[in-house]
């Protein structure tokens, strides 16, 4: 049998030196190893701009923000759509108590009791005023966090939750690792200043807004998140009903902004004044971080920037669908198979958070397997809906997401058979 297909390779390669291309068409051998030049690239790469001459979409001038640094972000996709020093590592203040609430909402029952340490009723303003030996319902104690920022209330939720501050800032720079952060450090986990073996307490404004985002969409307790973080006030009492508390949100945005749906300030000494908020207008969900925002008496600098930053996603940003606007993929090309043409499609849908004036480009980047596959002597049977590589966007010259591409019908490798038919056909006429 291998004899046969060894004759057969060779007798069909000289016929497809002295016949026209019709007939080497018919036996798909005259088509490249490999997929088509033409056809794995849906942008020609030298269409492409190289990656330092993608111009960004026209921005806010880092002169028009009194912020150090400062971040805005699309919710839904994480899509960063403007950004000044997003990447500077800074202190952040009491800005860490969102990753303080969506611990202790993800860990801990909140109709539980805690005691409050020495250490808890030590804390500087602002703060409850608690005793040591108080106890507090956990519930009550993130809402005092988040509203009033109550520093006590974040030591007593923290030594709760793993028996002491050390403890359970290792759990926040875990969580942070988890959500994607790249430039964090914390190390208490009501943002006061502070320093272990491994640095400074610090974040990015990049880093803040992707803890933002975890926090109201993907969470598996956003909705309390949102509940506690958008409440306008919130009365109790210690666990024994001896003592009552009041609290109220001081995120001005709440009321400043139509849509505002959360929100927490900051400020120390060394941070400035810091903030991190969402919005909501229709479909779109911004997320806006802007760290060292002045100092005393400068306190509403980052009510400032926060509503320059939104004004300007929900006037100029729109979301959009690319890969639906994307036209149909070209066929691949085979040689060694009886399908010469196999046909593509990709697989999903992307969404993207978009300039309207902004260029999309789509680029194929198909698998060394595939080529391997294709090239070997030894080929393989094609299967549908096997993986052929992916469909990567580019947007502001970074690749905003991929789709993965995947064959539509099967494809089989030629055998012995197939050749010594090629040639009986050839010779006989037929």
């Amino acid at each position: 049998m291998k004899v046969f297909e060894r004759i057969g390779r060779k007798v069909l390669k000289r016929i497809k030196k002295q016949l026209a291309g019709g007939l080497a068409l018919l036996l798909c051998l005259s088509l490249s190893p490999s997929l088509c030049a033409s056809a794995d690239r849906i942008t020609e790469q030298e269409n492409l701009p190289e990656e330092e001459s993608f111009v960004p979409v026209a921005a806010l001038s880092a002169q028009d923000l009194y912020a150090g640094a400062a971040v805005l972000m699309d919710a839904k996709t994480g899509r960063v759509l403007y950004e000044k020093n997003g990447s500077k590592e800074m202190a952040n203040a009491s800005t860490t108590k969102i990753l303080t609430c969506i611990l202790i909402l993800e860990q801990c029952d909140l109709e539980a009791v805690a005691e409050a340490s020495g250490r808890a009723a030590s804390q500087p303003k602002v703060h409850l005023g608690m005793r040591s030996g108080q106890r507090f319902f956990i519930q009550d104690m993130l809402y005092a966090l988040m509203l009033e920022s109550f520093n006590d209330c974040a030591v007593v939720l923290a030594e709760y939750a793993a028996g002491s501050v050390e403890a359970f800032a290792e759990r926040m720079n875990e969580k942070a690792v988890e959500i994607g952060c790249e430039g964090s450090h914390f190390v208490t986990p009501n943002g006061l200043d502070g320093t272990d073996e491994k640095g400074n307490h610090h974040t990015t404004a990049r880093d803040l807004a992707k803890i933002m985002r975890y926090c109201i969409t993907e969470s598996p307790k956003r909705e309390e998140f949102l509940e506690i973080t958008r409440t306008r006030s919130h009365s109790f009492t210690d666990a024994e009903g001896k003592r009552s508390y009041s609290c109220n949100n001081h995120n001005a945005l709440l009321t400043m902004m139509e849509g505002a749906i959360s929100g927490k300030t900051g400020f120390t000494n060394q941070a400035g004044y810091c903030y991190v908020g969402a919005a909501c207008q229709g479909e779109t969900t911004l997320i806006a971080a802007v760290l060292a925002c002045g100092w005393p008496p400068s306190k509403n600098y980052k009510w400032v920037d926060t509503t320059k930053l939104m004004n300007y996603g929900f006037a100029n940003f729109r979301l959009i669908e690319p890969s639906s606007q994307l036209e149909g993929l070209p066929d691949c090309r085979l040689s060694g198979y009886r399908t010469k043409r196999l046909p593509l499609a990709q697989n999903g849908q992307l969404s993207v958070m978009a300039d309207s004036e902004e260029r999309i480009w789509a680029l194929w980047k198909q698998p060394d397997s595939t080529t391997q596959t294709a090239v070997s002597e030894k080929r393989e049977e094609i299967k549908q809906k096997q993986a052929m590589g992916s469909i990567e966007y580019y947007a502001g010259g970074e690749c905003i997401g991929s789709l993965p591409v995947e064959a539509q019908a099967a494809a089989v490798p030629l055998c012995y058979r197939d050749y010594v038919s090629a040639v009986w056909q050839f010779f006989l006429g037929y």
